[in-house]
């Protein structure tokens, strides 16, 4: 799937991932390869990227939203700060 996060000022990720673990307002949550249209608000927390089985790669980010629509993940934070 595809993984872009966004804040106000720049593109801090784009590209090609098999997931990502977000912090909900529920608490953490995983996505997918194919996973079903959503959309959610983030709290402040620790995004973590798997890029495959074995890498991942991590940011704090401050609140916001997620979507996910057709295979593609838009990550929009109020700020973020690689890990």
């Amino acid at each position: 799937m595809t993984l872009e996060i966004l804040t106000p000022e720049q593109k801090i990720f784009s590209g090609d991932v098999y997931g990502v673990i977000l912090p909900g307002i529920g608490g953490l949550f995983e996505v997918l390869d194919r996973h079903a249209p959503m959309v959610s608000a983030l709290k402040e927390g620790k995004l973590k990227i798997l890029k495959d089985k074995t890498q991942t790669a991590g940011y704090n980010i401050k609140s916001g939203f997620v979507e996910v629509l057709n295979n593609k993940t838009t990550v929009l934070v109020e700020g973020a700060e690689e890990v």
